[in-house]
C-alpha cells in the first residue's frame, strides 16, 4: 500500500511540474517596454524590396522583435558620445548649418555609428529591419505616410535648388520636426540617409533568408535607408530605396539611427 502511495505522490508531482515551467518560460517570453528613446517593433512578415532596380525581386520576410530609435542621432548625443570615449568629432561638428544640438548629427562613417551604437548599449538596425520599420504598419505602400508624394512630409529638395518641393529647410531639420509614421518613429524618410548594418549587394534579394536577413557575409559597401535633405528624386524616400556607399565616406548627408534586440 504504501508503494502505491507513493507512487501516486511522484505522479503527482511529475505532472505539477511542467505546467509551472511553462508558465515560467511564458514570462520568460514578455517583451519588455522600450526605454524612453526607442519604440518596440513587434516584428511579423512583410513584403520587403519592390519590382524596380536593385529592390528586386519584392520577397517576403520575416523579422523578429526590436526596439528602434524614434528619431536619428542627434549632434547632442553625439557630444554625449564624445565627452565620455574621446571619439573623434564628426567634421561638420562646427558648421553652423549642421551643428544645432536637435539636428541630426552627420559627417559619420559606418565604423563612427557602430561605435556609438556599442557605447550605447545598442547596435544598428538590419536593413531588413529597417525597412520593416519604416512602413510603420503600412506594409504595401511606397512611404512611411502611405502612398502620397512627400512634398511638406519631410525634409528633402534643399530651397536653393527651387522647385515646388521646398519644404522650409535648406538643410537638415530638427529631428521630429514632421510627423511620425505609424509607428511613432519620425524622419523615417528624408533629413539624413542612416547606416544600416548590412553588407550591399544588388543582388543579394534573389538568395535571402526569409527569416531575419543579415545580408551578404562580405563586401566593399553597406547600405544606407531613408533619403535625405538633398534627394531630389522622390523614390530616394520610398520605403524599399536602397544606397551602397563606403563604410569611411564622411559627408553632410549621412547620418543613423540605431535598434536593439529586447
Amino acid at each position: 500500500m504504501k508503494y502505491c502511495v507513493l507512487f501516486l505522490v511522484v505522479l503527482f508531482m511529475s505532472c505539477g511540474a511542467p505546467q509551472q515551467k511553462d508558465e515560467t518560460s511564458l514570462q520568460d517570453r514578455v517583451i519588455p517596454p522600450p526605454p524612453d528613446d526607442m519604440v518596440l517593433i513587434t516584428g511579423g512578415t512583410f513584403t520587403m524590396g519592390s519590382d524596380t532596380g536593385d529592390e528586386t525581386p519584392a520577397h517576403t520576410v520575416w523579422v523578429d522583435p526590436f526596439y528602434l530609435d524614434k528619431f536619428e542621432v542627434t549632434n547632442r548625443q553625439y557630444q554625449e558620445f564624445i565627452d565620455s570615449t574621446g571619439h573623434p568629432a564628426p567634421p561638420y561638428f562646427r558648421d553652423r548649418d549642421f551643428n544645432k544640438p536637435d539636428q541630426p548629427v552627420v559627417g559619420i562613417s559606418y565604423d563612427d555609428a557602430v561605435a556609438y551604437a556599442g557605447w550605447a548599449g545598442k547596435r544598428l538596425p538590419t536593413e531588413a529591419e529597417w525597412e520593416y520599420a519604416a512602413r510603420g504598419g503600412l506594409p504595401e505602400q511606397k512611404h512611411p505616410w502611405g502612398d502620397d508624394e512627400p512634398f511638406t512630409r519631410c525634409n528633402y529638395a534643399p530651397i536653393h535648388r527651387g522647385g515646388k518641393e521646398a519644404d522650409g529647410y535648406e538643410y537638415t531639420a530638427p529631428v521630429g520636426t514632421y510627423a511620425p509614421n505609424g509607428y511613432g518613429l519620425y524622419d523615417m524618410a528624408g533629413n539624413v540617409w542612416e547606416w544600416c548594418r548590412d553588407y550591399y549587394d544588388s543582388l543579394y534579394y534573389g538568395v535571402s533568408p526569409d527569416r531575419n536577413p543579415l545580408g551578404p557575409d562580405s563586401g566593399y559597401t553597406r547600405v544606407l535607408r531613408g533619403g535625405s535633405w538633398l534627394s531630389i528624386n522622390p523614390k530616394h524616400l520610398t520605403c524599399s530605396s536602397r544606397l551602397e556607399l563606403r563604410p569611411f565616406v564622411k559627408d553632410r548627408y549621412y547620418g543613423f539611427r540605431c535598434a536593439k534586440t529586447p
